[in-house]
């Protein structure tokens, strides 16, 4: 039994304390409101997130961070990436000088175009071999009700990955190692971006041809700018690349492809914003991301039109007109 923190308690946080705990191990769940703690632990049900799925009896929930982090083995970081660094300078103190920090966000930060490894390591001066990234196609409402499912656990530490391996394995979730932590992570960051532009498509009243087109290139896009940064191009075509686009692109259970269908039929990214309770990564990270891809001369015009898009700098007529008005080429190069 492995003690574990689980930092956040939205749709994924709880899901995935969920898969932990049904893997044998006491996980203390931190939420940022402390009603919701309450009812969580009285009813053993996450309403606001989760309505209608019980939690095991193993999974507790408290605001108080130092009850949570106190002598945990394995911190999991579940908050929106763009208030990680916030978070976790204020956690950072708390934490086992050997406790193994493990990611399930997928941005990357504004500003400084950090992975959120990067942003883990540099405030808690972790090593590599104590940074962990668990990602893939791993939409929350399908884990939380067990059904069957693989991921990636990603670690420099190929011993690290292994054992969390077993950590998180259980009869429905099923977890691969790989230790290319930065292709794991750049394939989770930009499939919601590419997952806004799919949305587009929806909105629109586009049909497969034109999905599987953004998908396909979509991919293209984030293997070149990952293979630029040192990543193993076999990764975009694993779990953590393709399985999670096709996922995040396909699904109606996608808080991304859902935004980006919203602004498909006419809505402004500040109207989506409002209307939804929980965080669609991509329209944050669409920036971060076509700014990283420009400061390694990488061409993603998929990600720069989204990025145009969300800032109402462009129609979703336009980006489309936009895509397909490029310049011929091929498609391998």
């Amino acid at each position: 039994m492995v003690t574990t923190a689980v930092m956040g308690a939205g749709s994924w946080g709880t899901a995935f304390s969920i898969v932990v705990a049904d893997a044998g191990n006491e996980v203390r769940l931190w939420g940022r409101r402390e009603e919701l703690c309450e009812v969580i632990n009285r009813t053993h049900e996450n309403p606001d997130y989760l309505p209608g799925i019980q939690l095991p009896e193993t999974v507790v929930a408290s605001h108080d961070e130092a009850e949570i982090l106190r002598d945990a083995q394995v911190v999991v970081l579940a908050v929106p990436s763009q208030q990680l660094r916030e978070n976790l300078t204020r956690w950072a103190p708390m934490l086992r000088d050997d406790a193994v920090l493990v990611s399930l966000m997928k941005g990357v930060e504004l500003g400084t175009h950090k992975r959120m490894t990067e942003v883990i390591a540099e405030i808690t001066g972790a090593g590599p071999e104590r940074i962990a990234v668990v990602t893939g196609p791993n939409l929350a409402k399908e884990i939380a009700r067990r059904e069957p499912a693989a991921s990636v656990v990603a670690c420099e530490d190929a011993g690290v990955a292994g054992f969390l391996q077993k950590w998180c394995h259980t009869e429905s979730f099923r977890p691969y190692t790989n230790t290319d932590v930065i292709g794991s992570e750049l394939s989770g960051a930009t499939k919601n971006v590419i997952a806004l532009a799919v949305g587009v498509c929806d909105g629109l009243g586009y049909g497969d041809n034109s999905k599987a087109s953004v998908i396909t290139r979509g991919l293209a896009e984030t293997t070149r700018l990952g293979v630029r940064m040192g990543a193993d191009p076999m990764t975009f075509a694993g779990l953590a690349g393709l399985g999670d686009l096709v996922a995040t692109c396909s699904s109606p259970l996608s808080r991304n492809r859902t935004f980006g269908q919203k602004l498909g039929e006419g809505m402004s990214a500040a109207q989506v914003a409002e209307q939804t309770r929980q965080v669609a990564e991509g329209a944050k990270s669409c920036t971060s991301i076509a700014e990283l891809a420009s400061l390694h001369g990488v061409d993603m015009p998929i990600v720069e039109h989204v990025r145009t898009l969300v800032n109402d700098e462009m129609t979703p007529d336009e980006l489309v007109a936009a895509l397909i008005s490029r310049e011929a080429k091929p498609e391998i190069r």
